[in-house]
Order: structure tokens, then C-alpha cells, then sequence
């Protein structure tokens, strides 16, 4: 009985080695083929492998199936549509002028042509309303191709650079650029003897949904565009069928003369030539916008806001001027010590520790995966390609805006995060000082005396006077 118990055990444990030996097995079957996929550029099959290893879920939120939701929401993003609005009233070309000679002479658009289905996209993992769905048309292909066709003749007859701080949608512009300007206007007027800054930032709600194609014709023409591209721009935005379709479930239609679709080729180009002349009256106010994305820097000297005032009632007419909190549209405008703006954390004391902590919190979480990979056998090849897209790229968030600003131990803290990578990849890795030098360098924003730039000194400064100039920034 014991001699059959002591083989009894041995063979257990014999079982155990070899499924021990076979699970390593296939997992070093399964990192070798993920390499395979690194090195035959197969990125998407790779990717696919890393999100198995190290279970990572996105966890994107779905549309209930609810058979009420399609026309709920097709009446919710045809709120701004007005019936009772007058028809759009078309251009009359002058004598001689060249016809749009692609869809019609008389500049029309076939309904067939200018027919969107909106696919609700969730915002958000939790949905509490319908402004939670994001509205994503699906035109045509062949509206598509032509849209590129008109937007390429919008560009030789129009300069899309007239508004020089609208960054976005523009070639080699980025949100970093705008955080530049707000920030940099933001130092510099706080250069000036007896002087404090006020930031209003404003998020226009639907705003491609809220476009009036007569309002923006008629600010077409001022730009140069002829009688019958403006004609086309108005029939290609006016009595636009639209529904909406969830899973297998579609809404009924509507007819819409309000708003571009978002999804078109054309939609962010018309959005920025109806908005160019949403621009600063007064030179000690600056109008910072990224899409919808609106920043007001305004310098008030000797206490006297009466230039920010003006600028905040030209951006939104109907503004209250009553003393602080101002108010928005009626709303009272919140006052706030930080505000993350296009995904940077500015503070009132123009310090950076906040949006330094946070992305240090977001890189920690990432590391994990970083982890799993490497005791899932993947070489350091792929490992510090995974670091690089998913770690790196956070803490090099629009560093050039905030490095140079940072105190010695947000520093440190930063590095803290890089050596962590180093032990898991097993090679040295670019330090985020390493980063910021070299993306000022290709910039051409870097000074001779070196890393630290002119923008050091500058908040270095600012940061001395602020604790006795007056009230904080920030709003």
C-alpha cells in the first residue's frame, strides 16, 4: 500500500514537470510568433498578440438595443434645424463666370449623393443622455472623392491660413501648438508691471451641427470664392436626408438645413473659413482656438478688465458685464485653480506638478502591461516598441510646453518612471530631458545657452512676482 502510494505520487509529480514543461513551451511557441509578426512589419497582428498577453480590454461601450434609441437621436441631432427658417437664398453668378463643371452647371447636389446615415458612436464607457453619442456620418464614397476635389479648389482660390490661431486642421499643427500660444501670451503678459491674466476656455456645443450654410456662404464670397462654388457649398449643406441606424435597427428620415455632417471631407475646412474672423479686437487679448476648442487671453493692467470684458461679449454676444463670476451665456462662468486644456493640466500658478503627477499615474498603469509582456518571453525589441507607442508617448505629451518649466523633482520623478522601463526592457532608454532637447532642437526652438531656454527664465520670474501681483489666472 505505501509502495503504491510513494509511484501514485511520483507519477503526479512527473505529470506536473511535463505540464509545467509544456506551458512554457507554448509560451515561448506563442512570443516567438509574436516576434515573427514584429520583424515581417505585420503590426496589426502583433498588436493583436500584445492585447492577448496582457488581457487588455478596452472595454468600449455599446448602443442598447433599444428600438426607440435611432429616432430618439435623429430628432436630438436635428435639434438645431430650424422649419420655419426662409429657404437659402442662392448667388446670382455674374455674366462670364466658369460653372462648377462636375455635378451640374447649376451647382447642384443629387439628394442621392448628399444622404448620411449617423452611427452613434458612445463618448464615454458610462452613457447618461443623448449628448453622450457622438454622430458619425457615412456618406457616399463617391461624395467623398468629390468633396476632395472641391476642398483642393477651396484651397488654391481661398488661403486657409487666414486665421493664423485656429490650429487645428492644418498641416504640421498640433494641439501642442495652441497650448504654446495660450501659455506663451500667458508669460508674456505677465511681464508687464501691474498686470494679471485671465483664461476663459470655451467648448462650443456641437458645433459642426450648429453651422448656417447661408451665414457661411456669405462669408465664402467675402474670401474670394465664386458665386457658383458658395451656390454648391449652400445646396450640398441644405435639405440633407438623415437618419440614424443602430445595429440593424434604422430611424426615419429627416431633412436637414442646419449643420455639416460630421464624417465629410469638407466639414472641418467649412467650420474653420466660417470661423476666421472670430479673432481678438484688442492687443492686450489674444483668441486661441483648436477646432471648437476656444481659449481667451486677456491681460489686465491697473485692474481695469474692461478690454477682457469686450472680448468675452464679442465672442458671445449677450454676455453679462456684471462683476465677477462673469457670466456665458447666461450661465456664470466657473473660476477654477487648473484646467485641462486639449489634455494638458495648465494651473493658476503656472506650475507644471499637476500635470507632471498625472502623467506619471498614467504611465505607472501602462507599465504594467510592460511587465506582462516581459514574463510572457517577448524580446526586448518588442518590448521597447510597446514602451515607446504606449509609455513614452504619454510622458512626452507636449513636452516642449512644460519640461522646461519643471521644478528639479517633477524631474526626478519623470526619471523615476524611464528606469522602471529600463529594468523590465534590459536597455537604456531616452531620459524625457533626452526628448525635450531633442524635439526643441528639430523645432528650432532651442537657444544656444541650451535645454534650459529663455522659457525658464520667463516662468522662473513670473513665478517670484505672482505671489504678490494680484489675483491668480485662471478661469
Amino acid at each position: 500500500m505505501l509502495r503504491s502510494g510513494l509511484v501514485t505520487d511520483w507519477h503526479s509529480e512527473r505529470l506536473g514537470r511535463q505540464l509545467t514543461a509544456g506551458v512554457k513551451r507554448a509560451k515561448a511557441a506563442y512570443a516567438q510568433r509574436i516576434q515573427g509578426h514584429f520583424t515581417s512589419n505585420d503590426p496589426r497582428s502583433m498588436w493583436r498578440g500584445i492585447k492577448c498577453i496582457t488581457d487588455y480590454n478596452t472595454r468600449d461601450a455599446q448602443c442598447p438595443r433599444d428600438p426607440s434609441l435611432p429616432d430618439a437621436l435623429n430628432n436630438f441631432y436635428a435639434r438645431f434645424d430650424d422649419p420655419n427658417t426662409s429657404p437659402s437664398t442662392r448667388f446670382t453668378p455674374p455674366p462670364g463666370e466658369e460653372p462648377l463643371r462636375v455635378t451640374a452647371a447649376e451647382a447642384a447636389v443629387p439628394t442621392c449623393l448628399k444622404t448620411a446615415t449617423i452611427i452613434p458612436i458612445p463618448k464615454t464607457s458610462t452613457v447618461t443622455g443623448l449628448n453622450d453619442y457622438r454622430p458619425v456620418a457615412l456618406t457616399p464614397i463617391v461624395m467623398k472623392c468629390f468633396e476632395r476635389l472641391v476642398m483642393a479648389h477651396i484651397k488654391d482660390c481661398v488661403d486657409v491660413t487666414v486665421d493664423p490661431h485656429q490650429y487645428a486642421y492644418r498641416k504640421n499643427r498640433s494641439t501642442e501648438d495652441a497650448i504654446s500660444s495660450v501659455v506663451h501670451t500667458a508669460l508674456t503678459h505677465l511681464e508687464n508691471k501691474d498686470s494679471y491674466v485671465r483664461l476663459l476656455f470655451v467648448d462650443f456645443t456641437s458645433a459642426f451641427n450648429t453651422i448656417i450654410p447661408q451665414t457661411l456662404v456669405q462669408k465664402l464670397t467675402t474670401l474670394g470664392l465664386s458665386f457658383t462654388l458658395c451656390n454648391w457649398v449652400l445646396d450640398f449643406l441644405t435639405d440633407r436626408p438623415q437618419s440614424v441606424r443602430i445595429h440593424d435597427v434604422s430611424s426615419s428620415s429627416i431633412s436637414l438645413s442646419t449643420g455639416s455632417p460630421q464624417g465629410c471631407v469638407l466639414s472641418p475646412l467649412l467650420f474653420t473659413l466660417l470661423t476666421h474672423d472670430c479673432s481678438a479686437i484688442h492687443p492686450s487679448c489674444l483668441i486661441v482656438k483648436f477646432a471648437d476648442d476656444t481659449a481667451v487671453v486677456g491681460r489686465i493692467a491697473n485692474n481695469d478688465e474692461s478690454d477682457y470684458r469686450q472680448e468675452v461679449e464679442h465672442l458671445e454676444e449677450g454676455a453679462d458685464t456684471s462683476p465677477l463670476p462673469c457670466t456665458f451665456g447666461g450661465t456664470a462662468v466657473e473660476v477654477v485653480s487648473s484646467f485641462r486644456y486639449l489634455g494638458v493640466h495648465i494651473s493658476d500658478d503656472l506650475t507644471w506638478s499637476k500635470n507632471t503627477s498625472c502623467l506619471i499615474r498614467k504611465a505607472h498603469q501602462r507599465l504594467y502591461f510592460l511587465r506582462r509582456l516581459r514574463r510572457a518571453g517577448l524580446g526586448s525589441s518588442v518590448l521597447t516598441s510597446f514602451y515607446r507607442c504606449v509609455v513614452e508617448s504619454v510622458l512626452s505629451s507636449c513636452i516642449i510646453v512644460w519640461h522646461g518649466s519643471c521644478s528639479a523633482a517633477e524631474k526626478k520623478a519623470l526619471q523615476r518612471v524611464v528606469k522602471a522601463a529600463q529594468r523590465t526592457v534590459g536597455r537604456s532608454l531616452p531620459t524625457t530631458t533626452d526628448i525635450y532637447t531633442f524635439q526643441m532642437q528639430e523645432t528650432g526652438l532651442l537657444h544656444h545657452e541650451g535645454p534650459h531656454s529663455h522659457c525658464t527664465h520667463e516662468h522662473r520670474k513670473v513665478c517670484r512676482r505672482h505671489h504678490h501681483s494680484g489675483p491668480h489666472i485662471g478661469q
